[in-house]
């Protein structure tokens, strides 16, 4: 897996909205809710990263939960954790998060 420079994080983080950071991780917080929404979130988003064998660090403050992504193996961004953040979106709009 090749890590991002400046330029192929920047592009992404375009594309991502929500998200900020640099080549060494991309972070995004959600407002969910209510607290339980906000944990059906952490829930589905374990499930998504299972599949793709990539892990978040999650931050959860009742219903702000806080999503950090990199490649620990590659020591900084991959298209991995643009990948994954992808989905972090799809699945925290479909929980009504923003």
């Amino acid at each position: 897996m090749t890590l991002l420079d400046d330029d192929g994080v920047r592009t992404a983080l375009a594309g991502l909205p929500g998200w900020s950071g640099d080549t060494s991780a991309i972070t995004r917080s959600v407002e969910a809710p209510d607290f339980p929404t906000g944990i059906r979130i952490v829930d589905d988003v374990a499930e998504a990263a299972e599949a793709a064998d990539h892990h978040p660090d999650i931050d959860i403050r009742w219903t702000k939960v806080t999503f950090t992504l990199l490649t620990y193996s590659e020591g900084g961004v991959t298209q991995k954790d643009i990948d994954l953040a992808g989905t972090i979106d799809e699945i925290a709009g479909r929980h009504a998060a923003g």
